[in-house]
């Protein structure tokens, strides 16, 4: 199965393009790293990946069948198979909801995914606003893990995170690219780290001004 962008642009409503373009294929089972300076539209990208942002121009395709912004929102009825995970993941949780409910929005991770993503069983009853950055994504990582995704666009995933749990968070996901087929995009300024981890480093760089 593959995700493919082709001719991708996207543009301001004040006339602005922020990137325009853009060729990437992703494929299942392997892991690409997305790279480029901040304002380049990385996020941008990330979220017309995921089906939450219409395009400007071009297309995003599933095995094939055109992907339409809206359509595509995780944990909405079936499991989306292209899931995303936000750098800041208070903008991806309920801030009125305890942790346990926000796990079982889809499928409810089990005790050892939550094991290996290190989250202490008393989290559970937290609020979000009771947990730390760090904390917080580790949960969102899990729920979306917990989904079995066909892709995971993963957005500055771990920039939260110590580097102790880091290499644990990716040690899991790894294992899951190899168990599940699972195709990755990791996006990150940190080059080094795309380096380890990815197969092939796509550059997106500011276009060029009409």
């Amino acid at each position: 199965m593959r995700l493919e962008a082709s001719r991708l642009g996207f543009r301001h409503s004040d006339g602005a393009w922020l990137f325009r373009s853009v060729e990437l294929q992703l494929t299942a089972g392997t892991i690409t790293g997305l790279m480029g300076p901040s304002g380049s539209g990385k996020t941008t990208l990330a979220r017309v990946l995921a089906g939450y942002v219409r395009p400007t121009e071009g297309w995003v395709r599933l095995a094939g069948e055109q992907q339409l912004a809206g359509l595509a929102h995780p944990r909405r009825g079936a499991p989306n198979p292209v899931q995303f995970v936000p750098q800041h993941p208070q903008l991806a949780v309920n801030p009125r909801w305890r942790i346990r409910r926000i796990l079982g929005e889809g499928a409810a991770p089990g005790d050892e995914l939550l094991e290996q993503l290190g989250i202490a069983p008393q989290w559970l009853d937290c609020y979000p606003h009771e947990l730390s950055g760090g904390e917080l994504q580790r949960c969102c990582v899990a729920r979306t893990l917990a989904c079995k995704p066909r892709f995971l666009i993963a957005d500055e995933m771990t920039s939260m995170l110590d580097a102790v749990t880091q290499a644990q968070l990716w040690h899991t996901v790894l294992s899951m690219v190899r168990q599940e087929r699972m195709g990755v995009l990791v996006i990150s300024h940190h080059e080094p780290l795309l380096e380890r981890l990815c197969e092939r480093i796509v550059k997106l760089w500011e276009p060029p001004i009409d």
